[in-house]
């Protein structure tokens, strides 16, 4: 990913920030030669981060898709996959810039992050990975929801579940929130954020804030 200087995030606790905020990632991965890219929108969630790397590298992550996606079929350990998570972004109108000539742009956050694959073929594993899942965006999003009457439910389903792990190589962040304007443009555009109807510009603006 092409990331302009002023756009790299101040440090890696922004990325990793993006990554468990917005855990639906989009897993791409080479196709057949002469075809298209495997693109797959799949949770993804840290099984460890190396909060120490600057770019993420030796964090693993754990990711499951259906064994029917042909993109499973595909999927082989020691394939390079990139995974994409985007975190929140909105369209900047030209009249909050108060300046003319001027061009609307579009503020967002972006993480790639680029890994190898290692299947898992253990059936305790896997249900593991779910299990995990579960955990991890329960506690997150959810309302601590007890997946216990459901474990069996889980063990039924699970020889239709294809999962694995990524072993994080680097990673790069995009965070354009309008560093290229002058402080005085850059809070009314921050202020457009904070009033939008729209609730997941709220976040942008909260972003913005926490600019150095």
């Amino acid at each position: 990913m092409f990331v302009p200087s002023f756009y790299r995030p101040p440090d890696s606790s922004w990325m990793i920030e993006i990554v468990e905020n917005h855990p639906l990632a989009l897993l791409t991965s080479n196709g057949p030669p002469g075809g298209v890219p495997f693109a797959t929108h799949l949770p993804a969630i840290p099984k460890s981060l190396a909060t120490e790397s600057a770019d993420l590298s030796g964090s693993v992550l754990l990711c499951h898709l259906n064994r029917g996606n042909p993109h499973w079929s595909a999927l082989e350990t020691g394939d390079a996959v990139l995974l994409t998570f985007t975190g929140p972004h909105g369209y900047v109108t030209p009249t909050v810039y108060a300046y003319t000539p001027a061009a609307p742009t579009w503020n967002f956050t972006s993480v790639h992050v680029r890994g190898i694959t290692e299947k898992i073929e253990s059936a305790d594993e896997t249900l593991e990975v779910v299990m995990a899942t579960v955990r991890a965006f329960e506690s997150r999003f959810g309302s601590d929801w007890d997946m216990t009457g459901s474990i069996d439910y889980f063990r039924k389903i699970q020889p239709a579940v294809g999962a694995f792990r990524v072993h994080v190589t680097g990673a790069d962040g995009m965070f354009k929130l309008s560093q290229e304007q002058s402080s005085e443009v850059r809070d009314r555009v921050r202020r457009s954020f904070d009033a939008h109807p729209v609730p997941h510009c709220h976040a942008v603006a909260g972003l913005m804030d926490q600019l150095p």
